[in-house]
C-alpha cells in the first residue's frame, strides 16, 4: 500500500473526508484539510517504519491537521480582535499603543529570533514545524522561540513598568521614559 499513493488516495479519501467533515462541519474546509493531509502523507511516507500501521499513522496525521486548522482559526480570531488604528476609547488606545510597541520590538530582534517568534506566535506553526521549515533540530527551534520570547519580555520591561494581577496578567502599565526607542 505504501508504494502506491494513488491507490491509497482512492481507498481512503472518502472515509477521511467524512471523518474530517464530522470534526469541522464545513465542506470547503474539509476539502482543504483533506488536501493538506494527503500532502503530508505524500511528503512524509518515507518516515513510516511499519507498513502494518499505515492506517493509524494516516489518521494521526489527519487528527493533527484538524488540530492545526483549529489553532490557525484561534490565531486569526485573536489577530482580527486587535483594535484598529484610530480607536476611540482609552482602553483601545492603550492596546493600540502596546501593539505598535510590540511590532517595533519584534522588528528589532535579531533575524533568527524574529523569524522564530513570527512563525510560531503569529504564523501558527508548531515548534516542530518550525524546525522542519528552517532545517534545524526541534531543540534548536524551541531554543530560538524561547530566546526570542525572553528578548521581547526584556524589551518590554526595559520600556515599561507593569502592574500584574496574581495570575501574571497585565492590569496596568506605564512608560518608564517618554523616549522609549520602541514606542
Amino acid at each position: 500500500m505504501k508504494d502506491d499513493i494513488g491507490a491509497l488516495w482512492k481507498e481512503l479519501s472518502s472515509n477521511l473526508k467524512t471523518f474530517i467533515l464530522k470534526k469541522v462541519g464545513n465542506e470547503h474546509d474539509a476539502e482543504d484539510i483533506l488536501q493538506d493531509v494527503f500532502l503530508k502523507i505524500f511528503t512524509n511516507l518515507d518516515q513510516l517504519k511499519d507498513d502494518n500501521r499505515i492506517y493509524a499513522w494516516i489518521y494521526q496525521i489527519t487528527r493533527n491537521t484538524i488540530n492545526d486548522y483549529y489553532r490557525m482559526r484561534r490565531i486569526r480570531a485573536k489577530i482580527s480582535d486587535l483594535p484598529e488604528e484610530g480607536a476611540s476609547n482609552d482602553e483601545d488606545e492603550i492596546i493600540n499603543e502596546l501593539v505598535l510597541c510590540l511590532k517595533n520590538m519584534i522588528e528589532s530582534l535579531p533575524d533568527k529570533y524574529k523569524q522564530a517568534v513570527m512563525l510560531t506566535e503569529l504564523g501558527g506553526l508548531t515548534q516542530k514545524e518550525l524546525a522542519r521549515k528552517l532545517g534545524i533540530s526541534i531543540s534548536g527551534a524551541k531554543s530560538r522561540v524561547q530566546r526570542g520570547r525572553a528578548m521581547l519580555k526584556e524589551k518590554f520591561f526595559e520600556c515599561c513598568k507593569f502592574q500584574l494581577d496574581r495570575y501574571g496578567n497585565i492590569i496596568e502599565y506605564q512608560h518608564k521614559e517618554n523616549s522609549c526607542k520602541y514606542c
